[in-house]
Order: C-alpha cells, then sequence, then structure tokens
C-alpha cells in the first residue's frame, strides 16, 4: 500500500493485464488515477498522448505525484517476423522516450517515475544465478531491454528517481503463459516442454501490482528492480504444481522442435525453451514482502480469484 496519502498517479498501459489490476488496486486505496489514452479524453481522469506521432498533453501531466508506464505490444502477440519485432521495440522504446522527455521538462515533476522493462533484459541464461548486478544479456530481447531502459534516461537525469521493473512471467489466468496453459492442463494434455529444465522466473500478478506500489513509495528504490518471486522453478516443476493444483496428469510433453515449428525458432527459444534463474535481490533487500513467494501459492491464489466455474 502506498503510505503517501491521495496520490496523483498517471499510468500508461492502464488497460492492460498489469496496468488494469494497477489501476483497480490504486483506486481501491483512495488513490486518483489518470490513464493515459491514444484517443480523445473523455474526461480529466485520462490523459492524452499518441507516441507514434510524438503527441502528448504534457500540461496533463503538470504536478502529477508519480507515473507508471507499462506499454507496448504483447511479445506472444504474434511470430516474430522482422516488422513485429520492430513494433515490439518501437513501443516500448517511443513511448518511454516520449514520456522521459516530457516529464524532464515540466515544471512540477512527478517525484517518481516507475517504468516497466523485463527479465529478457538477461537472456538466456541456464542455471546461472542472476541478480540486478548481473551482465545483461544476447539476443533480440535483451537489445530491445536496453534500449527500452535507456530511454529513461531524460527523467533520470532531471532529478526524478526512476525505477525500471524487470518484470518477469506474470501468473494470472487473465492473460500471458499461465491463461494460454489453462484449457490443455485442464483437458489432462498439458507436459513439460522441450527438456523440461529451462528456469521460469514467474511473479503473481498480485505482487506485481504490489511491487509497483512499493517503487512509487518506497524512496531508496531506483534503478533496476526485478519483479519477480524468490523462487524460480524449472518448466518441470511448474507443469508438475499447475497439474497438481487442477488436479490433472501432466504426462504429454511437448518437444522442442514442435514448440519451434509453432512459435517460430527464434521466439521459441527465447520465451519457451531458454529461460534464466533470475532473483529480486532488490526487493527483498528493502524487505518487500511477496503475498505468494512460491509456485503452488501463486497458482492457488491466482486461480482461486476466479469463478468457480472458470476454475
Amino acid at each position: 500500500m502506498i503510505n503517501h496519502p491521495s496520490q496523483v498517479v498517471a499510468v500508461g498501459g492502464a488497460s492492460g493485464l498489469i496496468g488494469k489490476a494497477l489501476v483497480a488496486k490504486l483506486e481501491q486505496d483512495g488513490h486518483t488515477v489518470r490513464r493515459m489514452v491514444r484517443r480523445p479524453v473523455k474526461d480529466n481522469s485520462e490523459i492524452y498522448w499518441k507516441p507514434s506521432s510524438g503527441e502528448i498533453d504534457d500540461a496533463a501531466l503538470n504536478g502529477v505525484d508519480a507515473v507508471v508506464h507499462l506499454g507496448g505490444v504483447g511479445i506472444t502477440d504474434q511470430r516474430w517476423t522482422d516488422d513485429f519485432k520492430r513494433q515490439i521495440r518501437d513501443s516500448r522504446v517511443d513511448s518511454t522516450r516520449l514520456l522521459s522527455l516530457t516529464l524532464a521538462s515540466l515544471e512540477r515533476k512527478p517525484r517518481v517515475h516507475v517504468n516497466a522493462s523485463a527479465i529478457g533484459y538477461y537472456g538466456v541464461r541456464g542455471d546461472e544465478e542472476i541478480d540486478e548486478s548481473s551482465a545483461g544479456g544476447q539476443g533480440f530481447l535483451a537489445d530491445a531491454c536496453r534500449d527500452w531502459e535507456a530511454a529513461t534516461q531524460p527523467s533520470w537525469e532531471s532529478g526524478i528517481r526512476v525505477c525500471q521493473l524487470r518484470i518477469g512471467v506474470v501468473l494470472s489466468p487473465d492473460g500471458g503463459l499461465l491463461a494460454s496453459l489453462l484449457k490443455p492442463f485442464r483437458m489432462g494434455l498439458g507436459g513439460v516442454v522441450a527438456r523440461g529444465d529451462q528456469y521460469i522466473s514467474w511473479i503473481a500478478l498480485t505482487d506485481v501490482v504490489a511491487a509497483i506500489q512499493f517503487a512509487i513509495d518506497h524512496d531508496p528504490l531506483h534503478g533496476a528492480v526485478n519483479a519477480t518471486a524468490p523462487n524460480p522453478v524449472t518448466n518441470r516443476e511448474f507443469t508438475k504444481a499447475l497439474g497438481e493444483v487442477l488436479h490433472r496428469p501432466t504426462v504429454l510433453p511437448m518437444p522442442a522442435f514442435a514448440i519451434r515449428a509453432m512459435m517460430g525458432r527464434e521466439t521459441a527459444d527465447e520465451l519457451a525453451i531458454g529461460g534464466a534463474k533470475i532473483y529480486p535481490r532488490r526487493l527483498e533487500a528493502e524487505w518487500f514482502q511477496f503475498a505468494c513467494p512460491d509456485i503452488r501459492t501463486a497458482l492457488r491464489t491466482v486461480l482461486s480469484e476466479r469463478p468457480a466455474e472458470a476454475s
């Protein structure tokens, strides 16, 4: 919960999976949310911007207490063609750069700029233990995340505290990895992917939202912050846990060649077959409390939030 009373928080990407949950929690806690939208605004609860053409209502941002930016096209929305990879990168980098330059120019700047990044920054790292002090990795996502984080530099240089949240695999039945797995697993068609020894550095949606609120509130926190649970698991461990929670068998593996045929080699190798074992050392050092620190607790929690007939 944010300790500073009645803050005004501008949120980019408010219509996405994390954004919707964040907005609801902020409003529940008594804060004023200004959603950043790419269409004509309906009222003063919205702020107009259109990053693709460099348009933004800077006056509407003047005086807000905090800004959270979560925007970007979904990396699993389609196969990674060259054109789609440009969309993935540009939708993140261009919007962040526009926002950062605008915030830096304001007369009354926000106290903090929390900007999404992703654990893709670290690339595929096997069973190496990774934290915020680790070097960035190789590959398309690693390069895109470096550019994404660099785009916050104008905010930082203007004196705004910047937190770059490197968000892990978000667990929610409403989107992302877990949502895509629920139907086959409920049908008893779940199984390990490839060898099953690749790590999944995950986090429950509830904890992502709490980590963003913590970053807004906690003044010592700045720079890169891993938003992942403290207990990453292998794909095999994740598969077993999901099967147990759903009371379904998990005996049908999906070999690497099948994943590559379905997703494309580059996409599959970076998102499904590869992995990294990532720890949230910065959050732990500041005594952040995870509601869902282990995979079984997380799966039971996020699935229990759905109506009984959907769970």
